[in-house]
C-alpha cells in the first residue's frame, strides 16, 4: 500500500493448539476472508494490517507472526515470542483439550516473552455452536458441535490470569479486528506509562512522520506550499 502512513508498528504473536483457527483468524484480519481448510503451519507465518484507533488518533500497522501450533516447531516459534508486544492466544470454544492447553502456551510465552507483553485470549469458532435463525454465517446443522467451554469459565480464568478475553469467530468475522483493536488499546496505554519504549522495545516501533503528517485514515495529509 504506497504512500500509507502509521504511528506505530506493533508485532503480534498467534498461539495456541492445532487446529483452533489461528491461521484463519489472521487470513480473515488481513484479506476479509475465510479461509475453511489451511494447510498446518509450519514455523511460522506472517500478515499485516494497518488499523486506525480513533479514541488514540492513531493509525496502527499490526505485524502478525501465526505460530505453529505442534510441539515440533515449538524452538522455532518461541524465537518470535521475543520480539512480540501483543499475543492472541487461542482455544477452541468446541475444544476442552484445547482450552486446557492454552495454560501451557501461556507459560511458554510468558517465560520467553516480555514481561510487559499484551495477551489476549480469543476463544475462536463460536459460529460452530451458536447458530440463530438469521444467521446466514452459522454452519449446517449436521456440522454443529457442542460447546466444551461455557463463556463464563474462559471470561474468570482470563481475568484470574491478567489477560483481556473475546470470544469470535474466523468464519464470520464476528470479533476478529474487535480483538486486535483491544490489544492494540492496551498496548498504546503502556506505551504512553512508559511501559513500553517506542524506540526500543522490540515489539514497538515509532513511526519518524510528525502526527501533522499524518491522516486517521492513515492516509498522508496533502499540504500545500
Amino acid at each position: 500500500m504506497s504512500g500509507v502512513a502509521w504511528h506505530y508498528v506493533i508485532k503480534f504473536i498467534i498461539t495456541g493448539d492445532a487446529a483452533v483457527g489461528k491461521s484463519s483468524l489472521l487470513v480473515r484480519l488481513t484479506d476479509q476472508r475465510f479461509l475453511a481448510n489451511p494447510d498446518p503451519t509450519l514455523g511460522v507465518e506472517f500478515g499485516s494490517k494497518l488499523i486506525t484507533i480513533p479514541e488514540e488518533n492513531k493509525v496502527v500497522k499490526l505485524q502478525c507472526w501465526d505460530t505453529a501450533g505442534t510441539e515440533s516447531f515449538r524452538s522455532i516459534t518461541r524465537s518470535y515470542y521475543r520480539g512480540a508486544a501483543g499475543c492472541l492466544l487461542v482455544y477452541d470454544v468446541t475444544s476442552r483439550q484445547s482450552f486446557t492447553n492454552v495454560r501451557t502456551w501461556l507459560a511458554d510465552v510468558r517465560e520467553h516473552a516480555d514481561p510487559h507483553l499484551t495477551c489476549i485470549l480469543v476463544g475462536n469458532k463460536v459460529d460452530l455452536c451458536q447458530p440463530g435463525p438469521s444467521d446466514t454465517t452459522a454452519a449446517a446443522p449436521s456440522s454443529l458441535r457442542q460447546r466444551e467451554v461455557p463463556t463464563e469459565e474462559a471470561e474468570l480464568w482470563a481475568k484470574e490470569e491478567g489477560l483481556l478475553f473475546v470470544e469470535a469467530s474466523a468464519k464470520s468475522g464476528e470479533n476478529v479486528e474487535a480483538a486486535f483493536e483491544v490489544a492494540t488499546k492496551d498496548i498504546l496505554t503502556k506505551i504512553q506509562r512508559g511501559v513500553f519504549d517506542d524506540d526500543r522495545s522490540p515489539g514497538v516501533k515509532l513511526s519518524k512522520a510528525r502526527d501533522t503528517d499524518l491522516a486517521i485514515d492513515g492516509q498522508p495529509k496533502s499540504g500545500c506550499c
